[in-house]
């Protein structure tokens, strides 16, 4: 069997997460709240819906969350994954579990990461049920300001952009689609958009030493296990590139008797492994 840990981004965020986790992990949470200035506890536990929405808090909350339920797991069973991957800012949670850095430097990136990208000024996205790839850039050909942003399911498709342009695009879209669903989201993320914030995060990045990976992390810009050489740049270049989540999944099915098993708030990611399998052909990646 090949364990996998899957860790979700922006969307599976709910309030109340982590409340079975800060009190076993008071170090940890004592540390996180030193590094950011309040308290993640009260931030996950209390804070009203709006605060929790937007990015500056939730890719912090994430991420201590995500975090803290990888050791509570790994504790608990006594298993290390063989392999690790995370959707979006679920990805640094995975290359937290995989020894690129510690707990307290992988927040310290976050909380920059979280600051560059809204920084980056408001923006919206879609998500788009019922059309493939294919037939997204179809319609986007006469909505150039839009961009693909995650590639979730193979009829999961997730746009990017200004306020306007994203309306605009929805309901060209929805003459098409099976729906198109406004996301909850303060910026136009993995889009072109985020290029300011990823120029300011690789200067970020620059100032940190990332450690050699110790477990297999798939990255979300290639679909393919990252390489320590371009770890990095790589980590940059996800700001302003599509999450590649179904080819990420497929590539993870092609292991040796995958078990998939999502760490984190939610049972997002799991439903999209659902769709990925049951679009897959007929024993090709079961």
């Amino acid at each position: 069997m090949t364990l996998v840990h899957l860790f979700p981004g922006q969307g599976a965020h709910r309030q109340g997460m982590g409340r079975e986790l800060f009190p076993r992990y008071p170090h940890l949470v004592r540390r996180a709240d030193a590094l950011l200035g309040y308290s993640i506890e009260e931030l996950c536990l209390d804070a009203p819906a709006d605060k929790l929405a937007d990015t500056r808090y939730t890719q912090c909350s994430l991420y201590v969350v995500g975090a803290l339920g990888y050791l509570d797991l790994v504790r608990e069973s006594g298993e290390v994954p063989d392999y690790v991957a995370g959707h979006s800012l679920g990805e640094f949670v995975a290359l937290f579990a995989a020894g690129a850095y510690d707990f307290l430097t992988g927040l310290e990136l976050v909380r920059h990461r979280a600051e560059a990208m809204a920084k980056a000024g408001p923006g919206a996205m879609a998500a788009v049920i019922g059309l493939s790839e294919d037939e997204v850039r179809e319609v986007l050909t006469a909505h150039p300001d839009v961009d693909i942003a995650n590639l979730n399911a193979p009829t999961q498709i997730v746009v990017s952009g200004t306020g306007d342009a994203v309306r605009d695009a929805s309901r060209t879209l929805g003459t098409r689609a099976e729906a198109v669903i406004p996301l909850r989201v303060s910026g136009a993320f993995h889009s072109r958009h985020m290029a300011a914030a990823a120029e300011e995060f690789g200067r970020v990045l620059s100032r940190h030493r990332l450690a050699p990976l110790r477990i297999p992390v798939v990255a979300n810009t290639t679909a393919r296990p990252h390489t320590d050489d371009r770890l990095a740049s790589e980590l940059q270049r996800q700001l302003t590139s599509p999450v590649r989540w179904t080819e990420s999944v497929r590539h993870l099915l092609r292991l040796p008797a995958p078990h998939l098993r999502e760490v984190g708030p939610g049972q997002v990611l799991t439903g999209l492994i659902d769709k990925i399998r049951d679009a897959a052909p007929v024993g090709a990646e079961r």
